[in-house]
């Protein structure tokens, strides 16, 4: 039974990490313009902001979940900020600031961006709970139920996570500076885009 529930957890994991949205899109530029390690280092940001989630709702912390659901507005604001901020920095970045020997951002510090950013969709633990309560064993979850579903959601979003860096590594040294300057462009354009949608949720 724990090896179905971290198996069923890795499922889920992956159908979470796999659509494309901001996070894909700020992995996927960290990783182009200054390597894998940033890359991986978002990635385990957005997985442990998952896990964080499926620790909530498969514990069942009615009242954490509630307090973050409380503040969803402000939380809506503060993610759309900075997102719009990389955004609109990432158009408007000089050539050299996109070029492959560019500063790397430090790993803890990709780490900690991608968790907030991750933990700032509150209702994403209805997701999680809802997606559980079908997974639940008929007499609940007991300790290593629950900590084998979490850590099937870990390991489930990691391998997709580390999939994404893989694939973008592959070509990055083969995109010359001006496809790397346009690919800049349009990845600010749209997470520019995603942080007016953000704003405007918080509304």
């Amino acid at each position: 039974m724990t090896i179905w529930l971290l198996l069923k957890g890795m499922g889920f994991g992956l159908a979470v990490a796999a659509p494309v949205g901001p996070m894909s899109l700020l992995l996927m530029r960290r990783t182009l313009v200054q390597g894998w390690r940033p890359g991986i280092a978002t990635g385990a940001g957005i997985a442990m902001g998952d896990g964080l989630y499926a620790c909530v709702a498969v514990l069942g912390l009615a009242g954490l979940s509630r307090f973050m659901l409380a503040h969803e507005q402000p939380l809506h604001f503060a993610a759309g900020l900075f997102l719009l901020y990389l955004g609109v920095r990432t158009v408007f970045a000089r050539p050299s600031d996109t070029a492959a020997d560019a500063p790397v951002v430090g790993a803890g510090r990709a780490f900690a961006s991608a968790v907030l950013l991750t933990l700032t969709n509150p209702p994403t633990i209805i997701m999680f709970a809802a997606i559980f309560a079908s997974m639940a064993p008929p007499e609940g979850f007991a300790a290593g139920s629950a900590a084998a579903t979490v850590g099937g959601v870990l390991a489930g979003s990691m391998v997709w996570w580390c999939g994404v860096v893989a694939g973008v590594s592959a070509v990055r040294h083969a995109i010359g500076p001006r496809a790397r300057r346009w690919i800049d462009r349009v990845a600010g354009a749209v997470l520019a885009v995603f942080g007016a949608v953000e704003i405007r949720r918080s509304v």
